[in-house]
């Protein structure tokens, strides 16, 4: 697991004897928001909020929530954060997407640890439980040295540099030797602009810019009124500002569940001969064997998974390559282990959309956290399609085809194996445990996969999916979207 390091110092210390210095851009400011004085902060507003790493087609942004409610509490002292968000999906016109429903993310982050906070799967109703997002610690932390009087704070404690320029004063500092943050301080002694860069497993290197504006005094704080953040190049947070509230309790202790989080392990089913399931946490994978290599398919969420997966590989069809990686679309979480295939040699195989979008992410800077890739400089090898490709060692034929007119993705495939008739998916259809009921409401998703099955003339038996707990059956599937019939 990797571990981040993030100004923890005393700032009062740090501030002393700022008011000899207030000709200093930065200490003027630092007295205009009178940071000395702040160990916490809470505000709240409504507006909109977008899905990082989660575009519908590989040249769009980042789908976009109406927000109701955004509250973020900070602890700058720990330091700690609470973020709680009341959102909605927007619709989006001439894309069909499930019924938008309501959701109440519940974040936080504490030092080196991040867990959300939300009733388990199978009791919606039921008590809060805490999940570990160890992948959120840096983002979150970010966030924390992106508010405007958080900004501040690590400046001084940093020993930041000050330079002139036509916006302003760029104000610079290194947070633990590798986080480097860059703000804009205007004449009003406001900061307008904090820019930071983040690790990601599919951008390296992530700019993360947040701009405030239209500053106002929030009982006594001085505080923008407008927020607006962007990361990766696309916006991720439009924030009216109605509420602020000064050192506020933020205490926020970190449960032992999240202390002693350990990524699952994975586990290895067998769904034919030579077919295996490799599952263990919320994303899985499927190794198919060859006569001479190993396909698999899916690479999901980073490297440390993808390691896992790989190392697994190698323990069950030992002595063979893994040739082929099989990518079914470009969202973030099933497509963060890709760039640890092309390491070792594998060809990934994905959709033509895919790989221009690829070929730039891949191409950015990583310094914060080189993975091996990184390292070894291989180049990327792509086979790609526009319907349908075929992967066949003479013996066993693997089929690849295009998901087409589904919501989720434009650039989107399932898996498909005819001799053993499974069909290897994600996304498209996600299965319940088997005592939980399907959802009240039809998934459109789903609806146009199995419209997808019956088009391509697909002989289904068992569903893989990529995630859920269980595989299943085209008769699950079929029940899943309200057809109870026994015609296939």
């Amino acid at each position: 697991m990797r571990k981040f390091l993030f100004p923890v110092v005393g700032f009062a210390v740090a501030l002393t004897g700022c008011a000899s210095l207030q000709q200093q851009p930065l200490q003027s400011a630092a007295a205009a928001l009178d940071i000395a004085k702040i160990k916490s902060i809470e505000f709240s507003g409504t507006g909109r909020w977008f899905q990082f790493g989660q575009a519908p087609n590989p040249s769009s942004p980042w789908p976009q929530f109406d927000v109701s409610r955004y509250t973020a509490d900070i602890n700058y002292e720990i330091p700690s954060a609470r973020v709680q968000i009341i959102r909605k999906q927007t619709i989006e016109a001439g894309r069909l997407r499930p019924a938008p429903v309501e959701q109440k993310p519940d974040q936080y982050v504490n030092g080196l640890y991040a867990w959300n906070l939300a009733p388990p799967a199978n009791a919606p109703h039921g008590v809060p439980v805490a999940t570990a997002q160890p992948a959120a610690v840096e983002e979150r932390a970010a966030e924390i040295w992106a508010t405007p009087q958080g900004f501040l704070k690590a400046a001084v404690a940093n020993q930041a540099t000050s330079q002139a320029t036509n916006e302003g004063t760029e104000v610079a500092f290194t947070v633990g030797g590798k986080y480097h943050y860059v703000g804009t301080i205007n004449g009003k002694n406001q900061v307008e602009r904090v820019q930071t860069w983040i690790d990601n497993p599919i951008l390296g290197d992530t700019l993360v810019e947040t701009r405030f504006s239209s500053y106002q005094d929030f009982g006594g704080v001085q505080f923008p009124s407008h927020i607006e953040r962007s990361q990766g190049g696309y916006p991720v947070l439009d924030l009216h500002v109605a509420d602020v509230k000064l050192n506020p309790t933020v205490a926020l202790s970190v449960p032992s569940a999240v202390k002693n989080f350990k990524a699952p392990p994975v586990k290895v089913s067998l769904l034919a001969d030579g077919v295996f399931y490799l599952t263990g946490g919320t994303h899985h994978s499927v190794a198919i064997e060859q006569q001479d290599h190993v396909v698999v398919v899916e690479a999901p969420l980073n490297e440390e998974r993808s390691l896992a997966v790989i190392a697994k590989i190698k323990d069950i069809i030992p002595n063979k390559p893994i040739k082929y990686l099989v990518n079914t679309h470009a969202h973030f979480d099933h497509s963060g282990g890709l760039r640890t295939y092309v390491d070792q040699g594998a060809t990934i195989v994905t959709a033509q959309q895919n790989q221009p979008y690829y070929a730039q992410a891949w191409a950015g800077a990583r310094t914060i956290n080189p993975d091996r890739l990184a390292r070894s400089s291989k180049a990327a090898n792509f086979e790609t399609f526009l319907d349908k490709q075929v992967l066949s060692d003479g013996k066993r034929s693997i089929e690849i085809h295009a998901i087409a007119g589904n919501g989720h993705n434009d650039a989107f495939a399932l898996v498909y194996l005819p001799a053993e008739k499974i069909l290897i998916e994600a996304d498209a259809y996600t299965p319940t445990a088997a005592n939980v009921p399907p959802p009240a409401s039809v998934n459109p998703y789903t609806v146009n996969l199995y419209e997808n099955i019956q088009k391509l003339g697909l002989d289904v038996d068992k569903i893989a999916g990529l995630h859920g707990p269980r595989v299943v059956t085209l008769a699950d599937l079929r029940a899943a979207i309200g057809l109870t019939s026994v015609s296939r």
